[in-house]
């Protein structure tokens, strides 16, 4: 009987210590499992890259290192929330202006469009230039002449009928050079950048020059800014009860230009915040740049420098279109950053992806 009990008891604590052993082994295997995934999941945080279309270097040390500098609490320079505000300029900033900004080519089709109406275009500039594709002497005109194009095919409708011209227009009209509807001549590298500085919580507006119902119908689709965070130049307006149907009319009269001291004037009007992050590309910018320059915390001023011949196009300082100039000295002077489109772009547009 002795010999029986020691006998189970050998057995029950053969049974004991391979429970115990298989215990240790999934409890072992589980931290395993937990320290592997953890390590992946870090791996991971680690090699994404809020900014893969731009290549590593100076530039894009700049920014990240901004935004996070100004977004982590406890960091000197942290700004609130409700203080970051981002401002980026459009043509020639976050889409090409080139060969010609993309509203005047809007314009000169409504031109075209509209000439059956106005037999007296055919003889009466700029419109017969526009009519004969003569971009030279149109151009010759100077502001003068673009706006006298802009104030003949851009007033006289209601703000909706403009609206559904505009979208109309861009479903079918393609650019000169790549043969692709003008909404795709947009910068990927910036709908990135776009996309990380809302990450971060800061409230992007696009500040224009170009009309800002011409460009309110589709950057809200294009780069993800709503309507009421776009600020551009516009025709004046007046209000109609239209028998019962309320519209608003657009008149063939020059209300606001939102370029040069436009534009910090139309930011303090419409924003009412000074920017903490200025995009541009211009003299046109320089503006801004000072504006957001002079904010209380910290900022940040980039400008887009033209230097891709082969992908887009190369021009600074003797552009008709874009010109930088002033605005390019006074960067290198205050150590403001500009992006070296040739070498810190990976691509230029999302359909080099």
């Amino acid at each position: 009987m002795a010999f029986f009990n020691h006998h189970k008891l050998s057995i029950m604590n053969t049974k004991n210590i391979f429970n115990l052993v298989l215990i240790l082994l999934i409890i072992t295997t589980f931290f395993n499992c937990k320290e592997a995934t953890e390590a992946k999941v870090d791996v991971m945080v680690e090699t994404i890259d809020p900014l893969p279309s731009w290549n590593d270097g100076a530039t894009k040390e700049a920014i990240l290192a901004y935004v996070n500098k100004v977004t982590t609490e406890g960091n000197d320079g942290f700004i609130p929330v409700s203080e970051r505000v981002a401002v980026f300029d459009n043509d020639g900033n976050l889409w090409s202006e080139k060969p010609a900004y993309f509203q005047l080519f809007f314009a000169m089709d409504r031109i075209k469009a509209l000439a059956p109406e106005h037999p007296e275009w055919e003889t009466t500039q700029p419109y017969k230039s526009v009519l004969e594709d003569d971009m030279a002497t149109l151009m010759s005109f100077g502001e003068h002449g673009l706006i006298q194009i802009v104030m003949a095919t851009h007033g006289n409708n209601t703000v909706n009928e403009f609206e559904q011209i505009v979208s109309e227009w861009l479903a079918t009209a393609k650019h000169p050079r790549f043969d692709r509807p003008y909404t795709e001549l947009v910068y990927q590298p910036m709908l990135e950048l776009i996309n990380y500085m809302k990450a971060n919580d800061f409230k992007n507006f696009i500040v224009s020059g170009g009309g800002i119902e011409f460009m309110r119908p589709w950057a809200e689709d294009v780069y993800g800014i709503p309507k009421d965070q776009v600020i551009g130049s516009s025709i004046k307006t007046k209000y109609d009860y239209n028998d019962g149907n309320p519209v608003i009319r657009r008149l063939p009269e020059l209300n606001f230009i939102d370029d040069k001291e436009g534009k910090p004037e139309g930011i303090n009007q419409y924003i009412g915040r000074k920017p903490a992050f200025a995009s541009g590309n211009s003299d046109g910018d320089l503006q801004m740049m000072r504006w957001a320059d002079s904010n209380k915390y910290p900022s940040f001023q980039l400008y887009l420098h033209h230097t891709d011949s082969m992908r887009e196009w190369a021009y600074d300082r003797k552009s008709s279109v874009g010109r930088l100039d002033k605005g390019l000295d006074e960067a290198n002077d205050k150590g403001w950053t500009v992006i070296d489109m040739q070498k810190d772009w990976k691509v230029v547009y999302p359909f080099e992806l």
